[in-house]
């Protein structure tokens, strides 16, 4: 099209970044972290039952109902790696990730039916409530592809109950079709009990023709027995109660679409059922994204393989966080607020396929005479890039709100090392003004997504959109760089033993067992920081290679105005008119 309004705003935006300059040992030090991370995701993918054993038995895999499904290389996976409990399998037994379904944005969780028939193991109930709070923060269709044969019974304590346990997402589709947004299911297989209630509680359910759902399958159908024990009269009565269950099991097609009529849909073929799920994704409601963007989509100006040589792997050394976001948004531009005030976080409007985003990063370097309530004091002071100060959260507060009185969607690209401390930094009300960005963020209503793309540290965490802004945050992401923690090792190392030491020095003890202690305490400190522990914990959503986080972006900004809550008309906006009279009023 290109007849887009207000260029003096939105087109021709400052280009950001400049020529990388190569740098091989670090593009070989992330890349080895990469392929560990890959391995680990193959490996994960691979447990269980073959691909060609399922395929013989004539059932689909996860990956491969999930492959016919998405449209193309839209598939953004963010559960790879996810195993809080450490299962065996390496896996929570489920897939999940964003694709688009015939051009729409959905989020997809599918059983891996590979591993223990799809049962619900420990940490499932979290990742399926992550995934439909992703659906909720961008608006978009949760579709399952499901195949669930309940909860693995030996850890059902770890599984069923609890605030966040195996019932709770039972309760996020409903609060889903309350807001509007559909939940789809596509099942397959056996799904007893929770996999029952699974297939039950979304919008509108499909099957295969040899799919059942039921609240309970036939081993607890044919199980009840009045003793409070079990013996050799009701095991047999117990093969005898099951064997004609095991061939019929309860909630089979028969019964949910010849006589209930749960299931809207049945398909002879499992290919069938993923049609039927893209014939209802088309029926929904979604804008052209051309009716929301400002420019024609561009890719950045600059390679994105270069980010491999601009983030460095070593976190002493700083780099330029301009050449990384040149190389994220389109054309390599970027309209920022308030520029050279509170020079360590950068802020302002970019473009994502066109469409108009918020994005908050911090720079790092130095920062000569700054911050200013230290250069009031002592009359000098050096700023250090990655660390929060008074005007730098001043400014996020403010933007946020602009942001969200505009409706645009945010980008936080964190490699922070806290919020500045000490006396002056309470005099300067750092504390408040940390918390007031919570407040601003929390009030904001808006979808964000965050990139830890080296240090997240301590409450900075927290407050440059990270995850646990649960009202906000549709999903984060690491790289090869990620290192998360309230403080590195050593530090903690020693605020936990310096005490101790001295302590034992005076006493005249011998110093090597605490001196060991705190290398163990560093040790773990270590290892519970890296990308590959932060994926399994859920710290973050997806370790993600560099060059795919443009993918993600790109899959956040399309989904976050496939169909919004709320809409600024273009000539409404206030931020883009701010910027410019800051900018001229500085000239």
């Amino acid at each position: 099209m290109g007849n887009y309004s207000m260029p003096r705003y939105f087109q021709n935006m400052p280009v950001i970044g400049k020529a990388a300059r190569a740098n091989a040992a670090n593009v070989e030090e992330l890349r080895a972290i990469e392929d560990d991370i890959h391995k680990h995701i193959v490996d994960g993918l691979n447990n269980g039952t073959s691909d060609e054993d399922m395929n013989k038995k004539g059932r689909l895999t996860a990956m491969q109902r999930i492959s016919l499904l998405v449209d193309e290389g839209t598939w953004c996976p963010l559960n790879s790696l996810f195993n809080p409990e450490n299962n065996k399998t390496g896996t929570d037994t489920i897939v999940k990730g964003l694709g688009r379904v015939n051009g729409k944005w959905c989020c997809i969780i599918a059983s891996d039916n590979k591993k223990h028939a799809g049962t619900w193991v420990p940490g499932q109930a979290e990742d399926l409530i992550r995934g439909s709070d992703t659906a909720k923060r961008l608006r978009i269709p949760l579709v399952y592809l499901l195949e669930c044969a309940g909860v693995e019974l030996p850890v059902q304590e770890k599984v069923y109950p609890n605030r966040r346990g195996g019932g709770t997402p039972f309760y996020r589709n409903s609060e889903l079709n309350q807001m509007g947004i559909p939940v789809i299911v596509g099942i397959h297989g056996t799904n007893p009990a929770g996999g029952g209630y699974h297939s039950i509680s979304p919008t509108l359910l499909i099957a295969h023709k040899d799919a059942n759902m039921a609240v309970g399958g036939a081993g607890i159908v044919g199980g009840m027995n009045p003793k409070p024990y079990v013996d050799m009269e009701a095991a047999l009565a117990q093969i005898e109660a099951t064997k004609g269950l095991r061939s019929d099991p309860p909630g089979s097609v028969s019964i949910h679409y010849g006589v209930t009529g749960f299931m809207r849909e049945v398909y002879d073929a499992q290919e069938g059922v993923i049609a039927g799920i893209k014939k209802y994704v088309d029926m929904l409601p979604s804008y052209d994204l051309e009716f929301f963007r400002v420019d024609t989509p561009q890719s950045p100006a600059l390679n994105e393989m270069e980010l491999y040589d601009i983030v460095l792997n070593n976190k002493n050394r700083p780099y330029d966080m301009y050449d990384v976001m040149g190389r994220l948004f389109d054309g390599s531009q970027f309209m920022e607020y308030k520029k050279g005030y509170g020079p360590e976080m950068i802020t302002g409007i970019a473009k994502v396929d066109g469409l108009l985003v918020g994005v908050v990063a911090n720079q790092q370097g130095v920062f000569p005479n700054y911050p200013e309530y230290k250069v009031e004091k002592y009359g000098t002071s050096m700023g250090a890039g990655g660390k929060l100060y008074r005007q730098g959260l001043i400014k996020m507060n403010e933007f946020v709100t602009l942001c969200a009185r505009d409706r645009l969607p945010m980008i936080w690209i964190q490699d922070t090392t806290g919020i500045d401390v000490g006396d002056d930094a309470e005099v300067a009300e750092l504390l408040g003004l940390g918390q007031s960005l919570i407040y601003s963020i929390q009030s904001s209503g808006l979808p964000m997504m965050e990139i830890t793309l080296r240090r997240g540290t301590a409450a900075a965490h927290y407050v440059l959109g990270g995850p646990q802004g649960n009202d906000n945050n549709a999903f984060s992401l690491g790289t090869a760089a990620t290192e998360i923690n309230v403080m590195n090792g050593k530090t903690a190392a020693n605020a936990m033993y310096t005490g101790r030491l001295a302590k034992d020095q005076k006493a005249g003890k011998d110093l090597q067992g605490t001196i060991d202690k705190m290398n163990a305490l560093i040790g773990d400190y270590d290892l519970k920081s890296k990308p590959l522990y932060c994926a399994q914990a859920g710290l973050v959503d997806e370790i993600v290679d560099m060059p795919m986080m443009r993918n993600y972006i790109v899959a956040f900004a399309d989904s976050c105005y496939q169909n919004p809550d709320s809409i600024c008309p273009f000539h409404q906006m206030l931020l883009p008119r701010t910027i410019k009279d800051y900018d001229s009023l500085k000239k």
